[in-house]
């Protein structure tokens, strides 16, 4: 089951999420944090599938802040809306709004809290690691994570890249790396965008290792199992 709500973030800003609820009591809560593209078909099939899982999931609205209602496709115009967009989205606000997703699925599930993000969202999974109060966080080829490195994560991380993924430099994940030995950090023999299938980019036998990986991970560190 999945519904829209209203989240309100710490500066009084009110924005959407997509919600989707598992059949039996949640196992954990789990906050989705979407690409530049919006809460679009992609992002939903994502947190329907984890709450296929067992998990209360929530993926928080992040351009609400810019415009509200921003569902795109990944080619073309709206490729070039959601770069235009980003620009004008700040990072700290983003962050702000990812908690308010992250307290809203610790409450409504009565359990521990994770979040896992793809692209832009990557990068913020990271830093709901190293600022906010997360239980573990997954990252999928996160751009700009090595501005962030030196930040220490205060919870377990995981993160997935790809090879071919000319967006994101290897250097700055392998600074990272050594900074930061205990993050499980995972390579696939696949460009950026990986795990999306309405993606060129797409590529089915890692993005299905990396979820395998990912729901291990997390169902281990929210869980206990």
């Amino acid at each position: 089951m999945s519904e829209w709500v209203k989240l309100t973030a710490s500066d009084g800003h009110e924005l959407d999420a997509y919600v989707a609820q598992p059949e039996g009591e949640p196992v954990a809560g789990l906050v989705v944090v979407q690409e530049i593209f919006g809460i679009n078909a992609h992002i939903r099939s994502v947190a329907d599938g984890y709450a296929k899982d067992g998990f209360l999931v929530v993926a928080p609205a992040l351009f609400d802040r810019v415009e509200k209602h921003v569902e795109l496709k990944y080619e073309g115009e709206d490729r070039q809306k959601a770069m235009a967009l980003m620009t004008k989205l700040n990072m700290g606000d983003a962050l702000n709004d990812t908690a308010a997703a992250l307290d809203y699925a610790r409450i409504k599930s009565g359990k521990k809290a994770g979040v896992i993000g793809y692209c832009f969202g990557g990068t913020l999974a990271w830093l709901s690691a190293t600022r906010l109060k997360v239980d573990a966080a997954v990252g999928y080829y996160a751009g700009r994570i090595g501005n962030f490195s030196a930040e220490a994560p205060a919870a377990p991380v995981m993160l997935h890249f790809g090879k071919l993924d000319k967006h994101i430099p290897k250097e700055d994940i392998d600074r990272l790396h050594a900074e930061h030995p205990e993050v499980q950090i995972f390579w696939y023999d696949a460009d950026h965008g990986f795990n999306c299938d309405a993606r060129s980019s797409y590529e089915p036998a890692s993005a299905k290792l990396a979820r395998e990986r990912s729901l291990a991970f997390l169902t281990k560190n929210l869980t206990g199992n």
